[in-house]
């Protein structure tokens, strides 16, 4: 069967989010402000205490994409809110276009979009590239049909990220039951500054030369995308090659170095760098935190992710500000706890067990998604 296809403009409304001020931007009261970091996530921080047009309002169950580094696609879920700039939904003219089947159509046609884009340090989407998506559209019946085998997909897939999730709780729990809140130290642990107990705290460059200066093998150079909380990132690793590593010299990643996103909307993620991805450097936009002896890094990391110390971090990156930023001197000066060396190797060993079931949780995942994408081709080809 022959599908026609049109420009998403002509079957949807896109509608960009509005550059609302910041400094009415509050950390508990008024509206629920959704910013580009919290798209995928599905809930804000942020919440807005001025004046606002109930245009720019979201509900659960609206399509919205970030306009900024990935463009990625994700039904809200944190209910009503506030569009804020860089971020637009997108509406689906429900004579014509079927909600769920337009969801399933924009991740590919966004990837599309994003890897044609030319590398800069942070992609940027406009709403005249989302109107101008070409979309095949069958009659409503089939689209129906496609979305519902797509959400029944879809749906496998959530049910092994949610068991991730549990784990990931699990590591919490573990933690908060052997050394409790890490900013409360409900069990007055002794504390120290970060940057006294570390024998390496600094950040990279990006190499000149934009897109072109990156290679297909090489040296690794880790960037923000890379780094997720408590997961390294292997997809979209650059590489660059020996004379542009040199000039990187002083930010050579060891295996188990800690990695602080510093800048931007991916702000405080952490995670440690596997040793599969060494030879590896850092661009400026990471931080490399190496603990001395002192300090477990498995412990480190932890501590870092639990939520409280989380939010201190945020609020030191400045959530409210148009940039969000943590500098050196402000990661040196962070008061940690450090409770007593042979405690923190025993809570590692607790957590590399966890962290091998979900090792293999990840590999089913894997699987999973290879299929969905399958089927998410042959469905936009004609051919499910």
């Amino acid at each position: 069967m022959t599908v026609s296809t049109v420009a998403l403009g002509e079957a949807a409304v896109v509608l960009s989010g509005f550059a609302f001020k910041s400094e009415l931007f509050s950390e508990s009261d008024g509206v629920p402000l959704v910013r580009i970091r919290d798209v995928t996530r599905g809930h804000s921080k942020t919440f807005y205490t001025g004046p606002y047009s109930k245009d720019f309002l979201v509900e659960d169950g609206d399509i919205l994409i970030g306009m900024d580094g990935n463009f990625e696609a994700a039904r809200w879920k944190g209910g009503p809110a506030l569009l804020n700039q860089r971020v637009c939904r997108i509406k689906g003219r429900p004579a014509i276009l079927d909600h769920a089947y337009m969801f399933h159509f924009l991740a590919p046609a966004l990837k599309k979009i994003e890897d044609a884009t030319p590398f800069v340090t942070v992609k940027h989407l406009s709403a005249g590239d989302v109107r101008g998506i070409e979309i095949p559209l069958p009659p409503l019946p089939e689209q129906r049909r496609i979305a519902a085998i797509l959400d029944q997909a879809d749906a496998l897939r959530a049910k092994r990220r949610e068991a991730l999730a549990q784990l990931d709780s699990l590591t919490q729990s573990i933690f908060i039951e052997m050394f409790g809140d890490p900013v409360e130290n409900s069990k007055c642990w002794p504390t120290i500054k970060l940057g006294e107990h570390t024998a390496k705290m600094g950040s990279g460059a990006t190499p000149t030369g934009g897109d072109a200066a990156y290679k297909t093998s090489g040296i690794s150079l880790i960037r923000s995308l890379n780094v997720r909380d408590g997961v390294f990132a292997y997809k979209d690793l650059a590489f660059i090659d020996d004379a542009q590593a040199a000039k990187l010299s002083n930010v050579v990643v060891c295996a188990g170095d800690v990695l602080l996103n510093i800048t931007g909307a991916s702000v405080a993620r952490v995670c440690r760098a596997p040793i599969n991805v060494l030879p590896a450097r850092v661009n400026q936009h990471v931080m490399i935190i190496r603990p001395k002896s002192t300090v477990d890094g498995v412990f480190l990391e932890r501590m870092l992710l639990s939520p409280n110390m989380k939010r201190h971090l945020l609020q030191i990156g400045g959530s409210g500000a148009t940039r969000e930023a943590i500098t050196k001197a402000q990661a040196a000066e962070l008061t940690v706890i450090c409770p007593p060396l042979a405690l923190q190797q025993t809570f590692a060993t607790r957590i590399q067990a966890v962290e091998s079931l979900k090792a293999n949780h990840r590999a089913a995942l894997a699987e999973l998604d290879a299929l969905f994408a399958s089927l998410q081709h042959r469905a936009f080809a004609g051919t499910l």
